[in-house]
């Protein structure tokens, strides 16, 4: 009897050997499937009634297959460079997320009025002390300013019609309500003025014209610049967690003015005191009214100055 189960155990341990031989084991490693012969190493010789023990050691074994051969010693750099695309593709997707994240989740928004007009802005924080601003300011600021000096003659602002879209950069250096601004704006700014005549003359360059003799002196002033660069200083305190209040002085470099100004009388010959005492018409003086606007300094420097309300996201 005991012959029967000896022979019997030999029996099924020969044949799980046989088995094992004759079909790869299949191990998945790292997403990589490798196929493995198993071979065994030694086989229990059948003493008495106990149990046999069989060893067995796993040996790769290369399997192709007919869309592409498999290669171990290429498993490690396909497995990198799959890694490698997958994490920059990543880090591509996730840079553009962060950035359209941050452009649709801006840090505040202020409402502003100055010398540029009304206007609005929208700043996004580029870290504690930087922000990001891009804004408008325009409309007709002849409510906000009606008249200005050239020399001796002042002209009333009929009206003005203003847009100034700008970007810019606004820094708080020493961390707290103190700021600076620097950025560019798109200067398309129009004037229509009359000038007023000081008594009974007009006075340009010092010389007086009868205002009888010329009639009004009237024109249109736009600025030269297509871009106009600007720089301020100003204050940015809080008054609670969301609001804020500002203030801002600088000054814009908007070049040159171009001017066109007429005269309702342009051929009128104009009465003259001092210079050559020649009279002159009234196209005459107009042209000389234009020269000296274009000369004024304050248009080539305009000047910025600004006050609004702030909330912060």
């Amino acid at each position: 009897m005991k012959l029967i189960k000896l022979t019997a155990i030999s029996a099924a341990v020969l044949a799980s050997t046989a088995a094992l031989a004759a079909d790869p084991i299949v191990v998945v490693d790292n997403a990589d499937a490798m196929a493995y012969q198993a071979q065994p190493v030694a086989v229990a010789q059948p003493v008495m009634a106990d149990p046999v023990a069989v060893a067995y050691e796993a040996e790769p074994v290369a399997y192709e297959t007919e869309a592409a051969p498999v290669n171990n010693s290429n498993r490690g750099i396909i497995g990198s460079t799959t890694n490698a695309i997958s994490n920059t593709t990543g880090a591509i997707f996730g840079g553009t997320k962060t950035l359209f994240n941050t452009a649709i989740n801006p840090a505040a928004v202020s409402a502003e009025i100055g010398t540029l007009g009304y206007g609005a802005n929208v700043a996004w924080s580029i870290n504690e002390t930087t922000e990001l601003q891009a804004g408008w300011a325009g409309g007709d600021v002849s409510d906000l300013k009606d008249n200005f000096d050239v020399d001796d003659i002042e002209y009333d602002i009929d009206d003005a019609d203003f847009s100034n879209p700008y970007i810019g950069v606004q820094l708080r250096p020493a961390a707290n309500w103190f700021t600076v601004g620097a950025g560019i704006i798109v200067p398309d700014n129009d004037f229509e003025v009359t000038a007023k005549a000081e008594g009974p003359n007009f006075r340009i360059d010092n010389i007086d014209y009868a205002s009888e003799d010329v009639g009004t002196l009237s024109g249109t002033m736009e600025h030269r610049n297509e871009l106009a660069p600007y720089a301020t200083i100003g204050f940015r305190p809080n008054i609670s967690d969301n609001w804020g209040v500002f203030g801002e002085i600088g000054a814009a470099y908007m070049g040159r003015t171009d001017a066109t100004v007429r005269s309702s009388n342009p051929d009128n010959d104009v009465a003259v005191t001092g210079g050559d005492g020649n009279s002159v018409t009234g196209a005459e003086v107009a042209r000389r009214a234009e020269q000296e606007l274009e000369d004024k300094d304050w248009l080539e420097w305009f000047p910025i100055v600004k006050l609004g309300a702030t909330y912060r996201f």
